[in-house]
């Protein structure tokens, strides 16, 4: 074991235990960090991508499957009721409710999708947060908050 003498490094006491020289090892803490956040973002982005474009695919076979059976329903309704088959009425209107479901399905999707665009921009822009969701609802509590009124106190 090698010591160095005290009088060469006042401040510190360094023991050397290995015969080869010792490397410090300095971490940049602050690069580190920006490193994590820029692969959170890289693998926000990708999974944004992936997401809208099965989005947008599943609404394109929402948006076919309306107009079919919509058409269906009204088609079937029709002659049931020209016919007077009471069973194939409910039949055409099973079917005009399948077409509205998908429809309250596609504009679902194509508001994730609009908020999942906006993500994708705002990692373009560099202004992304990674808690959109809740900041979104803490700001239309607060703005519900302070939209509301209170109710002046009637002095009789």
């Amino acid at each position: 074991m090698n010591e160095i003498s005290p009088d060469e490094y006042p401040e510190q006491k360094i023991l050397l235990v290995e015969s080869k020289p010792m490397t410090p090892v300095v971490v940049n803490i602050e690069a580190e960090i920006q490193k994590l956040f820029d692969n959170n973002r890289l693998s926000d982005l990708k999974s944004f991508m992936k997401k809208r474009r099965r989005l947008n695919v599943m609404n394109t076979f929402l948006m076919y499957g309306f107009h079919i059976f919509q058409s269906a329903g009204i088609l079937t309704t029709t002659i049931a009721t020209g016919y007077n088959f009471r069973e194939l009425i409910w039949v055409g209107v099973g079917l005009n409710v399948l077409s509205s479901l998908m429809n309250i399905f596609e504009k679902i999707n194509t508001s994730i999708s609009t908020n999942l665009m906006k993500n994708i921009t705002s990692i373009k822009e560099g202004t992304y947060v990674d808690e959109g969701v809740i900041v979104n609802d803490i700001k239309k509590d607060s703005k519900s908050a302070t939209s509301e009124k209170p109710e002046a106190d009637s002095v009789d």
